[in-house]
């Protein structure tokens, strides 16, 4: 088999596995996202992170639709990340863009590499990553990926895939600050995080059960609100 079609075949199976998850299967965490640019309300997120499978067995599968109404155009984004419940290190990974773009793209750890497929309206392409230990899949546009950060400790450096836009980088994390974060007419205890790459810097708050509840990237002008918490 070749790796576009070991490719082809994780993207089919990724799109199966929410309909699949057996009756073992526990909701981590769900909700929704307000998305804002400049803030200004260009969309939302909606996901499910699912814990399914016992022991050496078990895997996290986090699925969602992002609706965007952006500059360049209306899509629709539907991730789905397989990750290992120790850690959060990806072990595949799908996503689907349709609208304004139309992208298929899929991730198969194969050893000590990422295999990337990527199909678009200009052609196919395949790239490949280092699989480094305890390597995130964190996609631009995409909020509940940053749950997989939240128990890396302060001071340390993450690898990070960015399979959309074909990066790989190491985010560095800072120190945690408790604080209150205002979500609608709730003050709402959190912990602030920032992991910076170089110039660019992406914080994350994050309640007492790990759950996340605003992102903020400077650089796309991107802010992600949790609204389902909102009483």
């Amino acid at each position: 088999m070749t790796i576009l079609q070991r490719g082809r075949r994780l993207a089919a199976g990724l799109i199966l596995i929410p309909t699949l998850l057996s009756a073992q299967s526990v909701v981590v965490d769900e909700g929704t996202f307000r998305i804002s640019v400049d803030g200004k309300a260009v969309g939302t997120e909606e996901f499910t992170i699912r814990r399914t499978g016992m022991g050496d067995a078990a895997t996290i599968i986090a699925h969602a639709v992002v609706s965007l109404s952006v500059a360049d155009g209306a899509r629709e984004l539907r991730p789905v990340l397989e990750a290992l419940p120790a850690d959060g290190s990806a072990s595949g990974y799908q996503l689907k863009i349709s609208g304004a773009e139309t992208t298929e793209l899929s991730v198969n750890l194969a050893g000590r590499r990422y295999v990337s497929m990527l199909r678009s309206d200009v052609g196919e392409e395949e790239r490949e990553f280092l699989a480094r230990p305890q390597t995130r899949i964190i996609e631009p546009w995409v909020a509940h990926h940053y749950y997989f950060l939240r128990d890396v400790p302060d001071g340390s450096q993450v690898p990070v895939i960015e399979p959309r836009s074909r990066r790989q980088l190491q985010l560095t994390s800072g120190t945690a600050v408790e604080e209150t974060l205002r979500l609608g007419v709730n003050d709402v205890p959190a912990r602030k995080l920032t992991f910076s790459a170089g110039d660019e810097t992406r914080t994350v708050w994050f309640d007492r059960q790990g759950r996340v509840l605003r992102v903020d990237v400077p650089s796309i002008s991107y802010r992600a609100v949790r609204t389902d918490l909102v009483g």
